[in-house]
Parts: C-alpha cells; structure tokens; sequence
C-alpha cells in the first residue's frame, strides 16, 4: 500500500505517441519536510540580498531560460502535447515573466501614511517559503506565474508540478541553479496530489500555497489552508462565454471562435466553450463557423503547421467523450486515428442551456452554440454557471461592450478578441473560478507581509 513515507514512481508518457519519456519518482511526505527546510535557509539567504542583486540574478535565470528556450519548447510537446508554436510561447513567457519580476523588486515600496504625533510607514515583507502546486495543462507558464513574482518579493518556492508534467519544471529548477540563485531556493517535487502536494499543503513552514487546476481540489486545499489561517490564491475552473451580438463583424467573430475553445486542445480554463450568438445571427454564423472548424489542422504537435495537439491523457480523453452523447447535432474536425489521446474539435448546435454540456467545464475540444434573444438575454446567459473567469464580447457598439463587459460576471474579459492573460495585467476568477489574482503590477505584493511602523517625533 502507498503511504506518504513510501514512494511510488510516475509514468511521464508522450500524449500523442503513448510512448514513455520517463519515470519520475514521487516525493514522500518526509522529503517535503526537508525541502520545506532547506527552502528556509536559503529564503534568509536570499532575502538578505541588495534589491538590485536579487533583480540582477532573476535577470540572469530568464536569460538561462531564453538561451534554452527551444530546448524547453520541444519538452513540453512532448510532455503536454502542445503544439511546437505554442511551446516556444510558453517558454518565451516564462522568460518574460522573469523580466518583469526582476523589474519590479527594487520598486517594491510601502507607503508613508500622514498621522499625528509621528511618521508612519509601511514596510512590505516576504512571506517565506511559498508552494506553488501547477497543473498539467499549461505546465511552463502557470509555474512561472508564481515563482517569478514570489522569488522577486524575497522568498523561497517550492514547486509541485503535475504528475503528467513534471519535466520542464526540473529543467527550470536547473537553469535558475546555474543562474545563480541560492541552492534550495527553487525546488521541484515531483508527486502525487494527495501525497506531496498535500503535505506541502499542510506543512507549517509553508506561508502561502498558489494552486491552479480543478475547482473541486482547489476547495479542498481551500479547507486545509482555511484550518491554519494559511495565505491562497486559487485560478481554478471556467466556463467562458463568447457573445456574439448581430451587429459584430460576424465574419471576423466565426473565424476567431474555433481556436477560442479548441487552443491546446481545449485544455484551458478560459476556452471559450459557450458560444453564445444573437439568434437574428445565428445562422449566418453557423454557415461560417462550420468550414472554420473542418479547417483546423490537428496532429503531430511537433509539426510546424499543426494549430491542435492531442488531450493529456486517455483518463481525459474518456472524460470527454463522455459529454458528447451519440445522436448529438455537431459540427465537427476531424482528428488522427491510432496511438494518441486524440479527440476532434466538435461544436454542438442542439444542446439545452442547461445540460452537462452546457454549463460544465469538459476540458476538451467542445464547445455548444446557444442563440440569444437581446442583450439582457445574453447576459443572462453568459452569467448562468458558477464560474466566472474569462469570456469575450463580439460587437461594434461601444457602448454595449462596456455594459455587457460591466454586467458579465468574470474576472478577464475581452472585445473583438479572445486574448486573455498578459503577464502586464492581473488575472483571476469571480466565484468558483478562484480566488486572488496573479499577474500583472501587483503580483509582487501579493507574496508579501504588510507592517506597520509608528515611529514618534513628540519629545
């Protein structure tokens, strides 16, 4: 029987070939102890640096990441199945996400705050050791979401990558050694969720755990940090909506939708997997968006001119399946047949608002068509899921943008686009899509302690 103090090892498989890439040891409960130790001395360490040290050698490790980021790209097509173009983004983004911490610790100030009898300032603090648990779908990026900003706020990471996923997380982990960061100051436990990232969770050492995946882990280590008062942020589930109002350029707005639910196979919280189109449009756009969705080249990853790879894992794969029952009115790709976890992009037109399909987070290459009557309808659509995280507003009036963007509950909105994260701008979710935000001016603060000091001028 596996228990926390007995290591199994992980399977790290190839999703569009099945092959194995390698076997990956999973870190027990005591390991995680030690590393939460280890991480802070070295947080002391590193903390202790001038500013402009600390900012010198976070500059040093995205230059590491930029000299291997082809390196790093081909990696992650072959751990996550990402297409070779987005792969080399991904690690493009982790260099530039290093950038911008770097930028900001010499300009991480608190405030002098006018009061009588004295002066009053604000110093912001590291937290200490912070865990960062990263998911499997977009395994470079998000990663570097939290520890570039928590490095550059003056503490130690420990990372948890997912089990599917662990590579490109211990390549970093290397790079940010050779760069010269402090030894432990960014290590990598491989594990299982309830093993590892449970006692990274529960370990007294660690001042803020930043989770990204599924809603329902994400309220379970919620409740567990919730029992020792501990710091979280939480980028959980989606359920995007993609509104399309009949007076849009229902040309551009059909073209742009297959890739808005269907990039990295659709295994992205902010997909945008309910599209949503005012029915004196929805023909014309269904006429438009059915040649769009055969276009869409799947395949090979590696390949150049490959726009969708393969799902993560056969687990995920039957998972999606199953929310395209048989008989279901679709439009549909097509997709590889053979080894791989390969499912073909897929859009139903008959769906009930209120079906699994609908209103769940699949994961997956599916999206649903709903038509709406006026814009209040298409509000109450887009808002009709417990999540909240991203979506996009397809319209030429102005006005209507900003009061559909002002009445749509979710935390990253767009119009006339589907883009969605800019490591410029915060990110997060309204409701079960999370909690916090990342990214953006602010995320540096996010990883730090607030005191106050009171110094008295009074004789």
């Amino acid at each position: 029987m596996t228990t926390p103090d007995h290591p199994v090892e992980h399977h790290v498989l190839n999703p569009a070939t099945e092959e194995l890439l390698a076997t990956i040891a999973s870190t027990t409960a005591a390991e995680v102890d030690t590393a939460v130790v280890r991480a802070a001395a070295a947080q002391r360490t590193w903390s202790a640096l001038a500013p402009a040290d600390r900012a010198r050698l976070l500059r040093r490790f995205a230059a590491a990441v930029d000299g291997e980021a082809e390196q790093l790209a081909h990696l992650e097509v072959q751990e996550a199945g990402h297409t070779l173009g987005n792969a080399r983004w991904e690690a493009a983004n982790v260099r530039d996400l290093l950038e911008y911490a770097a930028g900001g610790v010499e300009r991480l100030a608190g405030r002098q705050i006018p009061v009588p009898g004295g002066l009053d300032i604000t110093l912001l603090e590291p937290l200490g050791v912070i865990g960062v648990i990263a998911p499997w779908n977009f395994p470079m990026p998000i990663a570097a979401w939290g520890l570039a900003p928590a490095l550059a706020a003056g503490n130690a990471v420990i990372l948890k990558p997912a089990e599917t996923t662990p590579l490109t997380a211990l390549r970093l982990a290397r790079l940010a050694l050779n760069a010269g960061l402090p030894e432990h100051l960014l290590q990598v436990l491989p594990g299982a969720g309830d093993v590892t990232g449970n006692a990274l969770v529960e370990h007294p050492g660690v001042a803020k755990i930043a989770f990204t995946g599924s809603t329902r882990v994400g309220k379970q280590i919620m409740a567990k940090c919730a029992d020792r008062v501990k710091r979280l942020t939480l980028e959980l589930g989606g359920k995007s909506p993609n509104i399309v109002f009949a007076d849009a350029d229902i040309e551009a707005a059909a073209a742009a939708a297959p890739m808005a639910f269907l990039d990295n196979a659709g295994q992205d919280c902010c997909a945008r997997t309910r599209i949503l189109v005012q029915r004196s449009a929805y023909d014309r756009f269904l006429e438009l968006l059915a040649p769009a969705i055969e276009s869409v080249v799947v395949g090979d990853p590696s390949d150049e001119n490959t726009q969708m790879g393969p799902l993560i894992s056969r687990a995920q794969l039957e998972r999606v399946r199953s929310y395209v029952p048989e008989g279901s009115t679709v439009l549909s790709g097509k997709a590889p047949e053979g080894p791989g976890f390969w499912f073909p992009p897929t859009v139903l037109t008959g769906a009930h608002p209120d079906s699994p399909v609908a209103t769940e987070e699949v994961f997956g290459p599916v999206a649903v068509v709903l038509p709406f009557e006026d814009e209040a309808d298409a509000v109450r659509l887009a808002n009709a899921t417990e999540y909240g995280l991203a979506g996009s507003i397809w319209t030429r009036d102005v006005g209507r943008a900003l009061r559909v963007s002002q009445s749509v509950q979710a935390g990253n909105l767009s119009v006339n686009s589907h883009s969605s994260v800019r490591y410029w701008t915060p990110f997060g979710g309204y409701r079960q899509s999370g909690l916090g935000r990342e990214l953006g001016p602010d995320a540096l603060a996010a990883f730090t302690e607030t005191k106050n000091v009171f110094i008295s001028t009074e004789v």
